[in-house]
């Protein structure tokens, strides 16, 4: 499974320290998910900080209402913090499903710990970064409260510009980063790290003593930035976000609050940190792929993407915007793509109500294109999908698979050309799309002779079809759609909307079924 190899609010204060390394912005979408990168929940964090003895506040995590307020007993204070365990920024600018308002709430005794816990574990917490759905606070971390004297950004990532680790670090800590890296780009410091020496003396105390730490804490904070960098390496982290560092009033440097991420290609050799991956913090659907092999990010479009190789599923997404469409998803099923993957994958796509087209780009070099074509064929009879496939099969066993396709009678529109096909598969999604909003109802056939039609029927009466044309399978005339300005009862016949959409490859308007001899 893909996710993002650091946090966004790291991501804008390293964009900010080198801006001519700003990552693509073409598909927004996939630019906020998360990649590459195992989140953990911030109690989890805060135990592997001291395991590697870094400072950070008494506190521990309660799954119950009578966990929390015996935490917060043992704690032996009246002034904590309790915080929701969601993963997503703005917790405590957020909102319950139950009208709680903020997931991070100053607490001054167990009772008030026990009171907030049962507002806040088996609720959803909706903040800016997790949309409307909200994410499910399982349990709660309470900890001690502390006053920083002086509070610090610093984080610890993989930077693919300069190819190893990078310190970023501010002394506007505190806050949010994002808003720092916009308006103050030069409150933002980047340390870039020679792998083979790593963080040495000198380089943690500068980082140190351009945060701005008083003279009795530096020692203790360049031990912190290379314990920090320590665990980065062992643990095959690709972000660690602290915000903020603190410096407290007796001289302590703490860790109040962190954010770790962990390469996914790890996984084989960071078991115990991969157990504390927690699903219900994930999208379902991309947890499903990941159980099923499939590389499956969820967009914002409408045109469904089945592709084998990342490098080939972004450059059908680009074309498809280039052809002014909208990915849905981004899907590589990879060079093993099997049947019952290609069943999956399609079921995953179809599962978004909002696909109005797929698009299947497949490369044959270790997949065969005749196994992805069965696939395919079964796919659709198991499925009866309703929606527009296009098919783009080139490489190993090309002509099998046409040849399959074309014998099978389904309703599935092989192309060869690239962009042929992405231009078919956005002009076949704005019909659908267009139909869906007149609630008029499309369906598409090959017809008897496998050429590419379309029916167009108000509700649920089907008018007669539109004449075949001679146009070849690999090379189907852009479907009718119904004229919008014309009101007709049910059955009545058909216009085009447009009648340069409905010329062939050729240039020639196929006669109209109802048109006057």
């Amino acid at each position: 499974m893909f996710k993002l190899a650091r946090s966004r609010a790291a991501a804008s204060a390293l964009r900010s320290a080198k801006p001519q390394f700003a990552p693509s912005t073409r598909f927004p979408g996939l630019a906020q998910q998360q990649r590459r990168n195992l989140s953990i929940h911030e109690y989890l964090s805060a135990d592997l900080l001291r395991q590697y003895g870094v400072g950070v506040p008494k506190g521990s995590n309660a799954k119950t209402a009578a966990e929390a307020e015996k935490i917060a007993k043992e704690i032996g204070t009246d002034d904590m913090v309790i915080k929701a365990q969601v993963l997503a920024g703005g917790r405590g600018k957020g909102t319950f499903d139950n009208g709680l308002k903020g997931g991070v709430r100053v607490i001054y005794s167990p009772t008030e710990a026990k009171m907030f816990a049962e507002q806040m574990i088996g609720h959803k917490l909706i903040t800016k970064q997790t949309g409307a759905a909200g994410r499910l606070c399982n349990s709660v971390y309470i900890c001690e409260r502390k006053f920083a004297r002086r509070e610090f950004y610093l984080a610890i990532l993989m930077d693919r510009a300069s190819q190893g680790p990078v310190i970023v670090s501010s002394s506007q800590g505190g806050m949010d980063i994002e808003g720092v890296a916009k308006e103050n780009p030069d409150a933002i410091n980047t340390t870039y790290i020679d792998i083979n020496t790593g963080v040495t003396d000198e380089i943690a105390r500068n980082v140190a003593t351009k945060l701005g730490f008083s003279e009795q804490c530096i020692e203790e904070a360049k031990d912190t930035i290379q314990k920090l960098y320590k665990i980065f390496v062992e643990k095959d982290a690709t972000q660690i976000e602290i915000n903020p560092l603190s410096e407290t009033s007796d001289h302590q440097v703490l860790c109040m609050d962190a954010k770790f991420g962990f390469d996914d290609n790890a996984a084989y050799r960071q078991k115990e940190v991969f157990s504390w991956r927690d699903t219900s913090q994930e999208d379902p659907e991309e947890v499903r792929a990941a159980e099923s092999g499939l590389n499956f990010i969820k967009l914002d479009g409408d045109i469904g993407c089945l592709v084998n190789g990342a490098g080939l599923a972004m450059a059908t997404m680009d074309i498809i915007k280039l052809n002014g469409g909208q990915p849905a998803n981004f899907l590589d099923v990879g060079g093993g793509a099997t049947p019952a993957a290609i069943k999956e994958a399609f079921e995953l796509i179809t599962s978004d109500p909002k696909v109005t087209a797929i698009f299947v780009n497949i490369f044959g070099g270790i997949v065969r294109c005749d196994a992805i074509a069965h696939g395919l064929i079964a796919t659709v009879k198991a499925l009866n999908l309703k929606v527009p496939i296009i098919a783009r099969l080139q490489g190993t066993n090309m002509e099998q698979a046409h040849q399959l396709i074309n014998d099978s009678g389904m309703k599935i529109f092989s192309i060869d050309d690239l962009q042929s096909a992405a231009e078919k598969s956005v002009q076949l999604s704005k019909v659908v799309k267009m139909a869906r909003e007149i609630d008029v109802g499309v369906e598409f056939s090959l017809g008897t002779f496998k050429t590419q039609r379309l029916f167009i029927f108000p509700g649920q009466q089907r008018t007669q079809p539109i004449h075949p044309t001679s146009a070849p399978l690999h090379h189907a005339p852009a479907p009718v759609v119904l004229d919008q300005d014309v009101h007709r009862p049910i059955g009545h016949p058909l216009v085009p909307l447009s009648q340069h959409l409905l010329r062939d490859p050729e240039g020639q308007e196929p006669e109209h079924p109802h048109a006057q001899r």
